[in-house]
C-alpha cells in the first residue's frame, strides 16, 4: 500500500508540474506544442539521473525510485499527449512537423536517458 501511495504522491506531482509547463510554453499561435516536448527531454533526463542513482552503490532506495522514476517521472512524462498532437498535425497536413517532432522527441529524448546516467556516472 505503501508503494502505491508513493507512486500516487509523485505522479500527482509530476502531473501538476506538466501541466503548468505546457500552460506556460505550449503556443497557441502556431501549435507548436514546446511544453510537451520540454515535459518529455527533461522527464528522460531526470529518469536517466533517477535510475542512474538507484544504480549507483544503490544511492537511492526502492521506494524513492518508485516515488521519482514510476510516480513523478511517469506523471510529468506524457507519451498520450504526444501521439495526440501528432494526430493533430497528420490531420492538418502539416506533415513536415509531424516528422521533426516526432524523430526529434525520441533522439533527443533517449539521448537525455544517456546524458542523465552518464552525468551521475561521473559525478
Amino acid at each position: 500500500m505503501k508503494q502505491l501511495l508513493l507512486v500516487f504522491l509523485g505522479g500527482g506531482l509530476g502531473s501538476v508540474l506538466r501541466f503548468l509547463v505546457g500552460k506556460y510554453f505550449n503556443s497557441t499561435e502556431n501549435g507548436v506544442p514546446y511544453g510537451t516536448f520540454a515535459a518529455n527531454i527533461l522527464g528522460s533526463l531526470l529518469i536517466g539521473i533517477i535510475l542512474g542513482l538507484a544504480a549507483k552503490n544503490n544511492t537511492l532506495s526502492q521506494n524513492q525510485t518508485l516515488l521519482l522514476a514510476t510516480g513523478f517521472c511517469g506523471g510529468f512524462t506524457t507519451f498520450s499527449t504526444f501521439a495526440y498532437e501528432n494526430h493533430l498535425f497528420l490531420k492538418s497536413g502539416d506533415f513536415t512537423s509531424f516528422a521533426i517532432y516526432t524523430i526529434a522527441s525520441f533522439i533527443i529524448g533517449f539521448l537525455a536517458v544517456f546524458a542523465g546516467m552518464y552525468i551521475v556516472k561521473y559525478i
